[in-house]
């Protein structure tokens, strides 16, 4: 286990690099012999740091849960971060890519929910049950490293790589869809991009929840009613550039739209 004070100083070196824009050396390099725990010890800190600054945590996203996405990264188990309200965005907002680092899209589910779910034991109906609706949406990832080779240490050390997301205005009731079966079609600068499917997400986005559930839960965590979970990519990760638009239409659920300007800051 790293010692407290090194967790702290690497926590804050994250969010140093967030803020000006220059990367540092990965957490699995810096600190081999690092774990997972470990690396969840300074999301805290570097979530710590941003809620210091005055942002405010309105839910959580669900990482590496389809294989697609493994397979890109080279990183084989889901892990998950803190989303806050100064990540947000509204649908068809322009994003201004020199905030983000290395951005990549990803098209996905959002569950808001109603009602607490506290692990362990939840399953994939209790998580639709305790839904208000779902809603398309993109996570654009980033990481704070000087690239995407990176272990598993380095992406829940930084948040999970969760750079900012827009939510789509959609508002599904997710008892009215088959969440594993609804297909997913991605549009870039109105041409098709990719296709994906809900049951790539762990068989089904409300499986991945029922996860992230338990293994909150299992740390006296509780999805809150109110939070906005972020389910994880149904397809293959996407290259965004100045002056690119993306829509993502989840059958039975609406669309999701995000433009992007500027230049990224590596």
């Amino acid at each position: 286990m790293i010692e407290d004070s090194r967790v702290d100083a690497l926590g804050d070196a994250l969010y140093e690099a967030m803020i000006s824009g220059r990367p540092i050396e990965k957490i699995s390099t810096q600190e081999p012999d690092s774990t997972i725990d470990d690396a969840y010890r300074i999301q805290l800190r570097l979530l710590a740091r941003r809620l210091a600054a005055g942002d405010e945590v309105v839910g959580k996203k669900i990482g590496l849960t389809s294989r697609a996405i493994q397979d890109a990264l080279g990183v084989y188990q889901p892990d998950f971060g803190q989303i806050t309200r100064q990540m947000m965005h509204e649908n068809g907002d322009v994003i201004d890519l020199g905030r983000l680092m290395q951005p990549r899209a990803e098209a996905e589910l959002a569950f808001i929910l109603k009602r607490d779910l506290i692990g362990p034991g939840v399953t994939a109906t209790d998580v639709i049950v305790a839904t208000d609706y779902v809603s398309p949406c993109f996570e654009i990832v980033d990481t704070r490293f000087a690239d995407w080779k990176i272990r598993i240490q380095d992406t829940v050390a930084d948040n999970a790589s969760c750079g900012v997301f827009v939510l789509g205005e959609g508002r599904a009731d997710p008892r009215d869809i088959d969440l594993s079966l609804a297909g997913l079609v991605i549009e870039k600068n109105g041409a098709l991009h990719s296709t994906g499917v809900g049951a790539a997400v762990q068989g089904s986005p409300a499986n991945a929840v029922a996860w992230l559930a338990n293994t909150l839960g299992r740390l006296g965590i509780p999805l809150k009613a109110g939070e906005i979970i972020l389910s994880g990519a149904q397809a293959p990760l996407i290259d965004v550039a100045d002056g690119d638009t993306l829509t993502v239409t989840i059958a039975g659920t609406g669309t999701c739209t995000a433009g992007f300007r500027g230049r990224a800051q590596v």
